[in-house]
């Protein structure tokens, strides 16, 4: 769960770093920020940038959830070969 976290986190700081980029610059050239603007292209912003800066962190989450799904598909398969036993 800890890579979880990592990630979420790093993905939810890039979000609010975008947003206060694209906020700030837009409250310097127009003067008024329309906020539901600035979240829709913050959202965009910070996912296109996760995609590239948090590769690892994405990769690292990936690895340890397949790891998870393969002993949980073991354990599966040693509980039927166990049933087909008795």
């Amino acid at each position: 769960m800890k890579a979880f976290w990592i990630y979420t986190a790093m993905r939810l700081g890039l979000f609010a770093g975008s947003f206060a980029i694209i906020f700030g610059v837009w409250f310097l050239v127009a003067g008024s920020v329309p906020i539901f603007w600035a979240v829709l292209i913050a959202f965009v912003v910070s996912g296109v940038a996760s995609f590239f800066i948090l590769e690892r962190q994405r990769r690292a989450f990936a690895v340890r959830v397949e790891g998870r799904a393969e002993q949980a598909a073991a354990k599966f398969d040693e509980q039927r070969s166990k049933e087909d036993r008795d």
